[in-house]
């Protein structure tokens, strides 16, 4: 498979047979769920259910990754924390099929949550303190951490080594970048040291599904190590729902208020990070059909002037 298009072979035949090759026997349904980074397809089974099978990009994670990440889903799963697990099967959670590697879920659907309502923001904010307790069990050995090297200077590399950017904005963007980096640098030697644990990582609404009986959590393909406020500020638009979130966390772990200062400094670095991962990515056809905005000048020099601003906001 070729690093620019990495899932060219990926075809509907090969889905459903690698989902066969795990007993799950497939009835012909596919459908492509929502996601670039892997590929997801949520499959029909001949005896009427579904499966969810996602394939990993190649040579994203490495394989001791992609374990700890599937062990940290089924260690949540096992004290009865909503979080979607992988299906075991013969003993194994990542799976081989025609040089791809992938898993099986179980389907779990579920609507948006209402971040409007108090009473579902302080329920996600007791089930993310127990998420976190169980986090803080153990420390990941293979994944990430949530700093300035993954989030700042590896995407700034990206964008700057892709021809995505443009020529001309290219010492522009080097220098927008650089003030964000030291700026973020600033503010967490300002905040000073802070418990560091295993996180969902991109806890955005879009990786909360809520049924009749609750939330459940989805996709913990970027889950690092970082400080807990990282799960947080994500489902928080503004102050009172930071408070509705705390509320319920409170009630089930003690949570440091000096990271709430560290929250502009990890928008800053998502930001920088959502550049460099499309220009990263920009060889794989999903991406233009996409984002096809990062293939225009303007958008770019937005990008450099909103950096500034960040930038300046965090100095």
């Amino acid at each position: 498979m070729s690093a620019a298009a990495p899932y060219a072979a990926l075809s509907p035949d090969v889905v459903l047979a690698a989902v066969d090759a795990a007993g799950s026997w497939s009835d012909g349904r596919l459908l492509a769920l929502n996601s670039y980074e892997n590929r997801v397809f949520q499959v029909g089974l001949e005896d009427g259910g579904f499966v969810v099978a996602k394939f990993y990009r190649p040579g994203r994670w490495s394989d001791a990754a992609i374990a700890e990440e599937h062990a940290f889903a089924l260690e949540l799963a096992a004290v009865e924390l909503p979080m979607v697990a992988p299906l075991v099967i013969d003993g194994q959670t990542l799976l081989r099929h025609e040089g791809y590697r992938y898993a099986l879920y179980p389907r779990r659907g579920g609507r948006a949550p209402s971040l409007e309502s108090r009473d579902q923001l302080e329920w996600l904010g007791r089930l993310l303190a127990r998420i976190h307790a169980v986090g803080s069990r153990e420390r990941f050995v293979a994944r990430a951490t949530l700093d300035r090297a993954t989030m700042i200077q590896a995407p700034m590399r990206a964008a700057l080594g892709s021809d995505l950017l443009p020529a001309h904005l290219f010492d522009a963007y080097r220098h927008a970048a650089g003030r964000v980096d030291d700026a973020v640098a600033q503010r967490f030697e300002a905040v000073g040291p802070v418990r560091q644990l295993r996180l969902h990582g991109d806890c955005h609404p879009g990786n909360v599904l809520w049924t009749d009986a609750g939330p459940h959590f989805v996709d913990l393909d970027d889950a690092r190590t970082g400080p807990a406020v990282q799960d947080l500020w994500m489902l928080a638009g503004d102050e009172p729902m930071m408070d509705a979130l705390l509320e319920g966390y409170g009630q089930f772990r003690d949570f440091d208020p000096g990271e709430l200062a560290l929250i502009p400094a990890l928008r800053a670095m998502r930001q920088v990070h959502y550049a460099g991962w499309i220009a990263e990515r920009w060889h794989d056809p999903a991406f233009p059909a996409a984002f096809p905005f990062a293939a225009e000048a303007r958008w770019w020099e937005q990008h450099i002037a909103d950096l500034h601003e960040i930038a300046d906001d965090l100095f």
